[in-house]
């Protein structure tokens, strides 16, 4: 299976990303000749990440019959100093609120994804460490 994005150039450095058929504007810092019309493409990186592993998470879940109050997946990238820039570190934190969640389970959903079903953190764990936390509050 092969996916494709198209990136339209539209001024500046504004670019118009089209994915799955949904059209979103990326930029640059005004600092760089950029409008701030859009995030940057680097943080996207994140966002794939998390959104990936949290669709894994709450799939596991409900098939665990598990269905947390809330669930939410913070990540942060560590860039590296030197040019090209890159992120070199992830870390992922979990974060669960419900009554009586079993943290067990909680962590095999979490070891699941990580470990076997999450697609970009398998792609950037060829080049980067990723570590994760569970909080349950």
């Amino acid at each position: 299976m092969n996916n494709k994005v198209a990136i339209n150039w539209k001024a500046d450095m504004a670019f118009e990303a089209e994915v799955n058929g949904f059209k979103m504007m990326i930029d640059a810092d005004e600092k760089v000749g950029g409008k701030n019309l859009g995030p940057r493409p680097k943080p996207l990186t994140l966002a794939s990440l998390g959104g990936c592993t949290a669709m894994d998470v709450i799939s596991i879940l409900k098939k665990m019959r598990i269905e947390p109050h809330r669930f939410s997946v913070d990540v942060e990238g560590e860039l590296t100093e030197e040019h090209p820039k890159y992120y070199h570190k992830f870390h992922i934190t979990y974060t669960f609120g419900g009554d009586n969640l079993d943290l067990e389970k909680l962590e095999k959903a979490v070891n699941l994804s990580q470990e076997r079903y999450c697609g970009v953190s398998e792609m950037l764990r060829k080049g980067a460490e990723i570590t994760h936390e569970i909080v349950v509050l």
